[in-house]
């Protein structure tokens, strides 16, 4: 099975993130016309387009080419340079000898559970 980019995916993410045409072209760092192709399926982006886009909008890029109805992303990525405690956070939190990252997950799942009560 083939699976194509579908631009109808790409309008229902828009939506569901509150975004306007002119808003997710910015968010994409393109013309509001470029983005407008890609919408209108005028014109269809590569692999990398669709990766980049799939993280801007919060996505993955299985759910822009039709391969899940899952629209949840299956991975971020934190740029250093736009959130550096972020980058810190995860960084030791993904260090499995840091002694300080099961008392960081531990206080997270604690911090859910109570948001769930």
């Amino acid at each position: 099975m083939e699976s194509l980019f579908m631009p109808e995916r790409l309008k229902k993410i828009r939506e569901a993130r509150g975004l306007n045409k002119a808003e997710a072209a910015r968010l994409l760092g393109l013309s509001k016309m470029g983005y407008l192709r890609y919408e209108s399926a005028s014109r269809t982006p590569s692999h990398q387009t669709i990766v980049f886009m799939a993280q801007k909008l919060g996505t993955s890029p299985d759910y822009l080419i039709g391969i899940t109805e899952d629209c949840e992303p299956k991975e971020f990525v934190i740029s250093k340079s736009v959130d550096p405690a972020l980058f810190e956070l995860i960084t030791d939190i993904i260090d499995k000898k840091n002694p300080a990252r099961d008392r960081v997950l531990s206080y997270y799942r604690k911090l859910k559970a109570s948001k769930k009560q």
